[in-house]
């Protein structure tokens, strides 16, 4: 079975967002994984976004990149460019790939329009996240 590992600057938005989408695309064919060069704890309105999707989230933790480093990854997703800038070598097979998503966490204004860019980004990483199970899993 494949082993996907999504990162990302902190493992709290994006990543989360995108190990969620994978595994509901992969259903059960690919071992999903997500993790940050740092760990900032899964954003709760990732967890609603997501939610708003059908797709539960509130059970994923935020994890540093080095609690896997003895897994044989054979894909490597970085979803934000400072994440690509700080990933370490993994000594493994893993195809890398490489997608900037914007980062909802730093969205401004009120609570609706925080809430919009965040639904816009999912919806850019679900779309990304589909495409990329086709591609490589199916």
């Amino acid at each position: 079975m494949k082993k996907i590992l999504v990162l990302c600057t902190g493992n709290s938005c994006r990543s989360q967002i995108a190990e969620g989408y994978l595994r509901h695309f992969a259903a059960g064919r690919a071992e999903i994984y997500s993790a940050g060069v740092e760990t900032h704890g899964v954003n709760p309105r990732a967890i609603a976004t997501m939610k708003e999707d059908g797709i539960d989230i509130s059970g994923h933790t935020s994890n540093n990149m080095d609690e896997y480093r003895d897994i044989d990854f054979d894909f490597v997703i970085t979803v934000c460019d400072n994440a690509k800038e700080r990933c370490p070598f993994f000594p493994s097979k893993a195809l890398k790939f490489h997608h900037n998503f914007p980062d909802p966490a730093k969205a401004s204004g009120t609570e609706e329009e925080i809430m919009a860019q965040f639904r816009a980004v999912r919806e850019e990483i679900k779309a990304y996240s589909e495409a990329f199970i086709r591609q490589n899993i199916d």
